[in-house]
């Protein structure tokens, strides 16, 4: 909204500095200390808000050391992210971009399905929350309106540089805006993988669509969930999204950037600088919610904050053609997620082939393991951002090791 304000005032009045919102940087800037600004001040607000609703945590006394300490903390306190999040990207971004769009329709729609499990749980008394069905359906609509709108919609497209002749710098640049489904390949060198390949030569090209959509709900479904079931200790889930945050900050500038994408071989996609404005707001949110959420924590996200940062993270790679980095960078939520999988995959295979189940870790999720061989909640959240930040490191680093 203030960008349009004060194009106007630049524009129709020649109002100074007001130009100075024309910048992706500075809106940026904007968008993570209005963030954090709004996270300090209403954080509290809500915490205690929550706690006179008595919108406190159930616990299940799983055997881990503290855990029972934990009863009654507030939860729902997504509404922090929720609201750190979506004022400032409202604020400072533009609200005709398609990816903006995109990733607002995302942390509504996520955070919607989130807010009914975490009622069901709190108000109805019921420890299940929403079944597990629905949140499916749900997912499977927010991958179903992503994949549609990134291959239908006009103003989704690549763009293809001509190349230069020498001596002609001083000639503009040749290029055509493409409808394409190319993804980035990591570690591989002017090699895109098109989604169409996976017809196999089956079908026509025509159907390509089908096979796209089904990865973005596959992806939106599953990155969703990992986030969801990383948010088991005290700053976690929280933590983890701020190193994906910036890192797909960092990813969604070099992909609108002429130069940078040019130099590193890899796609140019217009409009898509809208995203670091996003992003900014996003890491400003969950880092104001971990002044909260840290240990001890105060509050918890609950789902309502959990599904939504999975979803966002997952539409954000999608709208920058990146998801194949998603086993890099979200390499916690990964682990967390394959950890449950493995999990209840072996018990139920060795329950039917020998009688009784067994387990491949203490106890799953992952970081549920490491407290069980006795590591101390804080020091498995830090270890495992540390691990966050090497990964992210690594993912940007494929950008020059091809």
């Amino acid at each position: 909204m203030l960008y349009y304000l004060f194009q106007f005032l630049d524009e129709r009045y020649n109002f100074p500095g007001a130009g100075v919102f024309q910048y992706i940087s500075f809106r940026a800037l904007g968008a993570v200390v209005t963030s954090l600004l709004i996270a300090a001040v209403f954080g509290r607000k809500i915490i205690d808000i929550l706690r006179n609703l008595q919108i406190g945590e159930s616990i299940r006394d799983l055997g881990l050391e503290g855990q029972m300490q934990k009863r009654g903390t507030p939860t729902m306190g997504g509404f922090i992210i929720l609201a750190s999040l979506l004022i400032p990207a409202l604020l400072f971004a533009k609200l005709s971009n398609v990816y903006v769009v995109l990733a607002l329709v995302s942390t509504v729609w996520t955070g919607l399905i989130g807010f009914l499990d975490d009622y069901i749980k709190v108000f109805r008394k019921n420890k299940e929350g929403l079944q597990g069905k629905f949140k499916v359906v749900g997912q499977v609509g927010l991958g179903l309106i992503v994949g549609l709108t990134l291959y239908f919609n006009d103003y989704v497209k690549i763009r293809k540089y001509a190349p230069r002749r020498l001596n002609t710098s001083d000639v503009p640049d040749v290029y055509t805006d493409i409808k394409s489904t190319l993804t980035t390949v990591p570690f591989v060198k002017n090699i895109d993988f098109d989604y169409s390949s996976l017809l196999f030569g089956f079908l026509p090209d025509s159907y390509t669509w089908i096979v796209y959509v089904l990865v973005c709900i596959f992806v939106v479904t599953f990155i969703s969930n990992g986030a969801n079931i990383t948010d088991g200790i005290d700053g976690l889930a929280a933590g983890s999204s701020v190193i994906i945050g910036l890192t797909l900050a960092i990813l969604a500038w070099l992909s609108s950037n002429k130069i940078a994408s040019q130099y590193l071989t890899i796609m140019y996609i217009p409009n898509s600088g809208e995203l670091v404005i996003f992003c900014a707001a996003f890491m400003g949110a969950c880092v104001g919610f971990l002044w909260y959420n840290s240990y001890p924590a105060q509050v918890f996200m609950g789902d309502t904050g959990s599904l939504m940062l999975g979803g966002v993270i997952a539409v954000l790679f999608l709208a920058i053609r990146k998801e194949l980095m998603i086993p890099l960078v979200c390499g916690i939520f990964l682990a967390e997620n394959l950890s449950v999988i493995i999990q209840v995959t072996y018990f139920k295979y060795t329950k039917s082939k020998y009688g009784e189940g067994r387990r491949v870790f203490l106890m799953a999720p992952l970081h549920h393991h490491f407290q069980k061989k006795g590591y101390h909640e804080a020091k498995i959240v830090t270890r495992l951002w540390i691990v966050g930040i090497i990964l992210a490191v690594l993912a940007l680093a494929t950008l020059k090791l091809r």
